[in-house]
């Protein structure tokens, strides 16, 4: 096949993505191209098996020269793809079994409300504050970079602020509303996230999204920022507000985890971790877990007693706080998702199934 054609392949393919409203699609040797369509993997039917020279002829249709030659070097790379105003797409290359790989995400240009997200409504007081460290986390695509486009969306719409984004690579595409917004991709803006937020301080921001911390010197620079005066927010792939914690302070050596402690306790706003369920009637839904934190959790983080969090979370709903079980029990009586499913998400099973008996 000729590059042409492997261009409208590629293109083919990719609007189908968009057209089926898949989260992802897979490219594999010895494989049909592969959509994964409410959680599913859903093989593409009227595609061949794929060969060597159908994924490299792919491969060069979407990259450039230049990414081509890093992605030969390092075995993997990872960047975004527009399909004109169609759609945009994170790609990510790599080898398996020697042979060429991509794993596409679909980001839709659309960037949702909270509302539309079917997220908790406390989600909109995280827009509100001026200073501190916001975090969403959970397992990979479980929806935070849309989350988290949702929150910088909406101070976007209405606050009048100077929003800067750190990403690697850029997903949504934010459209300045009241607010001006600078997004900054690692690689071709900035060499790296803890160069770029190194640098974000003496760039006038009053709001910073940080698209992942991985490694402590992001993790240090951003919580330095919300302690600067400025709203931070930024992902983590973790399971739960208490091991984000966990996670955090024990990114670092233990000389240093007691001034991270001190430092978490006075500018973590909250921690909002999700889960997308398969919906009984289609499609996928997010079940959350909030802590905001008030004294007793910044208590708990000074004096390292972290797993006491849990409790906290389970006992605060007039705080406005919500344990996941409390997320996943709310979603089985409303009939949204199966009692199997959220008993299969559930990080407490036990305490689940009480909660189901009230």
């Amino acid at each position: 096949m000729t590059d042409l054609i492997y261009k409208e392949k590629l293109e083919s393919l990719l609007l189908l993505t968009a057209q089926q409203n898949a989260s992802d699609l897979h490219f594999s040797v010895g494989r049909k191209p592969t959509l994964r369509i409410d959680g599913r993997l859903v093989p593409i039917a009227k595609e061949e098996i794929y060969t060597k020279e159908i994924l490299e002829g792919l491969v060069n249709a979407l990259v450039s020269p230049e990414r081509k030659e890093l992605f030969l070097k390092n075995r993997e790379v990872d960047f975004s793809y527009s399909l004109s105003d169609k759609a945009r797409f994170r790609v990510n290359l790599y080898f398996q079994k020697g042979n060429m790989a991509a794993s596409i995400r679909f980001i839709p240009y659309k960037i949702k409300t909270i509302e539309e997200l079917n997220l908790p409504p406390v989600l909109h007081d995280f827009t509100k504050y001026n200073q501190g460290f916001i975090l969403v986390v959970g397992p990979a695509g479980q929806g935070k970079s849309t989350t988290l486009a949702a929150l910088i969306d909406e101070i976007n719409h209405e606050r009048t602020e100077h929003i800067i984004t750190i990403e690697d690579p850029m997903e949504y595409m934010f459209t300045q509303d009241r607010s001006i917004i600078d997004q900054r991709e690692v690689f071709s803006d900035t060499l790296s996230f803890h160069r770029a937020l190194r640098s974000v301080l003496r760039q006038d921001p009053d709001v910073v999204m940080v698209g992942e911390m991985r490694d402590p010197e992001t993790i240090q620079t951003a919580i330095t920022a919300a302690e600067t005066g400025h709203l931070v927010f930024s992902t983590l792939h973790t399971n739960s507000a208490s091991q984000t914690l966990d996670r955090i302070i024990d990114s670092f050596p233990a000389s240093q985890q007691s001034q991270i402690k001190t430092q978490l306790a006075a500018t973590l706003v909250g921690i909002i971790s999700q889960r997308l369920l398969p919906r009984l009637n289609g499609g996928r839904i997010p079940a959350c877990e909030v802590m905001i934190t008030n004294s007793a959790i910044r208590n708990l983080i000074r004096e390292n007693k972290i797993y006491q969090i849990d409790l906290i979370i389970e006992t605060s709903i007039q705080e406005k706080m919500i344990s996941l079980n409390r997320s996943l029990s709310n979603l089985v009586k409303q009939s949204e998702v199966s009692l199997e499913v959220a008993q299969s998400y559930s990080l407490n099973p036990a305490e689940l199934a009480n909660l189901l008996a009230r």
